[in-house]
């Protein structure tokens, strides 16, 4: 990184965070601090939804989600918009009636005490483990790209986050974001041109679509029934909707962006936008993979994308089989294009056709070599982490962009986890003020529940901080913080459901079924007996035909 780019990127971070703590500065009541005064406007709400949810994973690892497996992954958002209008219609206008802070203060009054506490509990397990995972997954990457420090990276980021969502509450977490949006936005947009033009003279865009597609990249829609495929229409319609309703429904992360609404309609607006905006998002972000993965078509990538893995095999008595297969990648790489500018260049569909055919084959040669790789780097290091689609996208930035543009695009990464982390870190606080702290002390003053939900920021702040300092890089980052979801969203959807549409079921029904049923979902988990998508829907089934067995053997009973 040259002088420029650590100007761009330190400058624009103390932007956003002093400029969050100096608008929201001076929160005097509880209103204020975790409602945000419950003015947002629509726009505000729809782009704090989004930021909470796009964090720096998204931007790390959708794009080498797709270099490696193409398109399909979009399919994991279909459901998304079928469960924003269903919390449109059913969630927002009751919270916004209860006058609630969180989410689960509705339990309380429609079952009891200790089941609005379960459910909170749950709550603070998984985002609390989330968020240590929002601060890891670009301090790994940043620390093995860049040889910067692990350890400090966490800190870093975890304490630029704490100092402004601590000062500001949730308004500070709500306008930061809006400016945070802007820079991610701008950040991809400007890498998505530069990946064009950096495309051969003859390579229009249509073109490099097409040799995308003739390498299997652009299958967007798989309608199989294969349930062991994690991505699929029916997983992401099915799996995707009971997900989407669980996380923006009952997760108080997003729950209390739309609080903050103004009004109902405004909170139902911005739920509308972000149901409209996600999915062309997520599909722009994974277009971007797949054209970083055209545009190592006609130039040289690494074996692997991890530099540090690459190390340990450089410096291992492996190194002489790894040179071995990096000279054979290089003269396959010179047939690759070869190959990759007949077939653009082509306007015959027999000869094309074959072209395609040989394409595949020279690209599962390619992939052949990338798994023996793997093997090496094993065998030089057991306990390093071979999966390298978390640093396809940022070799490509450091390796290929202007000077300038690299530290705006490192700002994107750290602006996305900064983001979502204070999401995450003002709804542990709130939860943990008002769903266990206030419900169990004596009745204090406002400013005392402000100070309160401060120190709560604080520690969960630092849990974070320590959870990311001793987490481990696993298949996919992505896919990592939705599987942690997907344990427990299942079963918090299915109490909700119970709550608002089976008025008979009670308090003690529901809160076994709910601990049974989390028990069960682990062990599934575990077990890995199916695709992690299909663990909310089965979750929330679970619970609630528990909750209606246990009601109607006790019906003589108190519940």
């Amino acid at each position: 990184m040259q002088l420029i780019d650590w100007i761009i990127l330190v400058g624009t971070l103390l932007f956003i965070v002093l400029y969050g703590t100096y608008k929201t500065r001076g929160n005097k009541n509880v209103t204020d601090y975790i409602k945000g005064g419950s003015d947002a406007k629509w726009w505000t709400i729809g782009l704090s939804v989004m930021a909470t949810q796009a964090s720096a994973i998204t931007f790390l690892s959708t794009p080498g989600q797709a270099f490696h497996d193409g398109m399909g992954f979009v399919q994991f958002y279909f459901g998304l918009p079928i469960a924003m209008v269903i919390i449109c219609l059913v969630f927002i206008p009751l919270y916004h009636k209860l006058k609630v802070f969180t989410a689960y203060e509705f339990l309380e009054s429609r079952f009891d005490l200790k089941t609005r506490t379960l459910t909170a509990i749950l709550f603070l397990i998984q985002r609390g483990l989330a968020a240590g995972i929002t601060i890891f997954a670009p301090a790994i990457i940043l620390s093995a790209v860049l040889g910067w420090n692990l350890f400090y990276l966490n800190i870093i980021i975890g304490v630029l986050v704490i100092i402004y969502t601590l000062s500001g509450g949730t308004k500070a977490v709500s306008i930061t974001q809006k400016q945070q949006m802007g820079v991610i936005f701008a950040g991809m947009l400007i890498s998505f041109l530069l990946i064009l033009n950096y495309l051969p003279l003859d390579i229009t865009f249509s073109k490099a679509l097409d040799i995308a597609g003739a390498s299997g990249k652009m299958e967007v829609l798989d309608f199989s029934f294969d349930f062991d495929n994690r991505y699929t229409f029916w997983s992401g319609i099915i799996g995707g909707t009971f997900l989407a309703l669980s996380y923006f429904g009952t997760d108080q992360s997003q729950v209390q962006r739309y609080l903050a609404g103004k009004s109902v309609k405004q909170s139902q607006l911005g739920l509308i936008f972000n149901g409209l905006v996600k999915i062309p998002m997520q599909f722009f972000i994974l277009l971007v993979g797949i054209m970083v993965f055209v545009f190592y078509q006609f130039n040289s990538s690494p074996l692997n994308f991890n530099p540090s893995a690459i190390e340990d095999v450089k410096n291992s008595e492996y190194a002489s089989e790894y040179y071995v297969l990096e000279s054979e990648k290089q003269e396959l790489e010179k047939v690759i294009t070869t190959k990759q500018l007949a077939f653009a260049a082509s306007d015959n569909t027999s000869e094309k056709e074959i072209l395609i055919t040989e394409i595949k084959s020279l690209n599962d040669l390619e992939n052949g070599l990338r798994e023996q790789t793997k093997v090496l780097i094993k065998r030089a290091n057991p306990d390093a982490e071979t999966n390298d689609k978390d640093y396809v996208f940022i070799h490509f930035i450091l390796t290929n962009l202007p000077r300038g543009l690299i530290g705006l695009l490192l700002a994107v990464i750290l602006s996305a986890a900064m983001s979502s982390t204070a999401s995450e870190l003002n709804a542990l606080a709130a939860t943990t003020t008002i769903d266990l702290y206030k419900r169990n002390v004596a009745k204090k003053t406002e400013i005392h529940y402000v100070n309160a939900t401060k120190w709560f920021t604080l520690l969960w702040g630092i849990i974070a901080i320590s959870v990311a300092s001793v987490a481990n890089l696993f298949d996919n980052l992505i896919q990592l913080v939705n599987i942690i979801g997907s344990i427990f969203y299942g079963n918090v959807l299915g109490i909700f459901l119970l709550a608002f549409f089976v008025k008979y079921v009670k308090g003690k029904a529901v809160f076994l079924s709910a601990i049974i049923t989390q028990i069960i979902i682990i062990y599934i988990w575990y077990i890995d007996l199916m695709p992690y998508l299909w663990l909310n829907l089965v979750g929330c089934t679970i619970v609630m035909g528990l909750a209606l067995i246990l009601q109607v053997f006790t019906i003589n009973k108190k519940i």
